[in-house]
């Protein structure tokens, strides 16, 4: 643990220590009495993630101000096993707690610290080009592939991958979010406060805890976890309010929008120009913190407030770059990667991949059969995604016949009837026969 991030996971020794509002706390702990009955302090001290002797001295101001009795020990530990439960008094403060916010979990961190810790935190180690080379062993590519997108990756800004469908894109971009978030792991709050208003920007889909045994790391700030570098992947879902703070109207607390939820680690947007909004829309939202890397947003009640814009942006797009977006944006996204279709040297690389990996012997004259007839005469374009759905479908058509895995002239002919939706140009292919 560095000794800035230290700093900021000190957990505080008393409550003259507390970096937020004792208030925000007590409510937290009356509604969760109000809603879960007779509590232990060892609960409290659970949910809320603060030291046993905060925990306490708030637990003393309750009883003083006759909101909380304790009705029973549980053991011989002294006050910790003490059980408390809510006066009639403290019934109605936990209700007038309800009114304002439902949210019951760990006591949010100082706004302040937050963005500390995300600046402390965004830059990961560099990423060497044996890394990217092992990350993209799996696919076949352009050779030297990894030389465009591993200078992206180290400077942790945007990229744009670009090209026609078919060819990888998303498999590239998934790639990438595995570097990303196998980097060094990252310490995060649960919740942020800003002008006595919650955030809960912990996500279980996005945030994944990261165990360790290191005492430094485990006497920190319950309040913070220690987490994968976080990575967000929508497509055609997203919509523009999910980019900013959402108050949920039932439960009166915001959730963090996806970019403060990615901070220190990766947002893809897939298929971009197909989301439920234009493309100029998110250019509006995001031109700004794409050149600063500030973000900037508004609580319902007209406060605003910054933090860091600190993620590896990554676009992924089968359409024109220059249809979707204006050159003001474009200039922001720092390195664009064309992924393109596969020359016939590629393609049959491809083929001969998935044919071992679908266990179907090669056989040459079916590939060439296949180049000529199928892509050579109709002029139809190559594409990296094209040997493994139709071969694919060959195995489907043996195992439907009962027959082994094997490769024929004929097998292609079916297989790819199926799977191409134009007919092909001029050429009238006779329905082949299995036998």
């Amino acid at each position: 643990m560095s000794q800035n991030i230290g700093s900021l996971l000190m957990p505080p020794a008393s409550l003259e220590e507390l970096d937020i509002s004792q208030g925000i706390v007590i409510e937290i702990m009356l509604r969760l009495l109000f809603l879960e009955g007779d509590t232990s302090a060892t609960r409290f001290e659970e949910v809320v993630g603060l030291p046993f002797k905060v925990v306490d001295e708030l637990l003393v101001h309750l009883q003083q101000e006759h909101l909380i009795e304790v009705p029973r020990s549980t053991g011989r530990l002294g006050r910790r096993s003490y059980l408390y439960s809510i006066t009639e008094e403290g019934k109605a403060r936990a209700r007038d707690a309800l009114e304002r916010t439902q949210y019951v979990g760990p006591a949010p961190a100082p706004l302040e610290k937050y963005n500390k810790a995300i600046l402390w935190q965004a830059h990961r180690d560099r990423v060497s080009p044996d890394r990217v080379k092992e990350a993209l062993s799996h696919l076949i590519l352009a050779p030297n592939f990894d030389r465009r997108i591993g200078p992206a990756l180290n400077a942790g800004t945007s990229l744009f991958l670009y090209g026609p469908p078919g060819n990888g894109k998303t498999t590239i971009a998934q790639a990438i979010a595995m570097l990303v978030a196998g980097a060094e792991p990252v310490w995060l709050p649960y919740a942020i406060t800003i002008a006595g208003q919650i955030i809960q920007l912990h996500d279980p889909l996005v945030h994944r805890k990261v165990t360790t045994d290191n005492a430094s790391q485990t006497n920190h700030d319950q309040r913070w976890g220690l987490f994968r570098r976080p990575v967000v992947i929508t497509g055609g879902e997203l919509k523009l309010d999910s980019l900013d703070l959402r108050l949920d109207p039932v439960a009166k607390f915001y959730e963090a929008p996806l970019q403060m939820k990615a901070n220190s680690g990766m947002f893809l947007i897939d298929d971009f120009g197909r989301q439920q909004m234009r493309p100029t829309d998110l250019l509006n939202r995001w031109i700004v913190p794409l050149e600063t890397e500030i973000d900037l947003f508004r609580l319902q009640t007209g406060q605003t407030f910054q933090t860091p814009f600190k993620q590896l942006i990554v676009f992924s797009t089968n359409l024109d770059p220059e249809d979707l977006v204006d050159d003001a944006f474009l200039r922001r996204i720092h390195i664009k990667v064309e992924v393109g279709s596969p020359d016939e040297k590629m393609f049959y690389r491809l083929f001969a991949t998935m044919c071992h990996q679908l266990n179907i012997p090669f056989d040459k004259d079916s590939f060439l059969h296949l180049l000529r007839e199928w892509y050579q005469k109709p002029g139809r374009t190559l594409q990296s995604v094209h040997p493994r759905d139709v071969l694919k479908g060959v195995v489907a058509l043996c195992e439907y016949e009962g027959l082994s895995k094997r490769l024929s002239p004929a097998l292609i002919d079916e297989a790819c009837r199926s799977y191409f939706v134009q007919p092909q140009n001029k050429t009238n292919l006779a329905a082949p026969s299995m036998e």
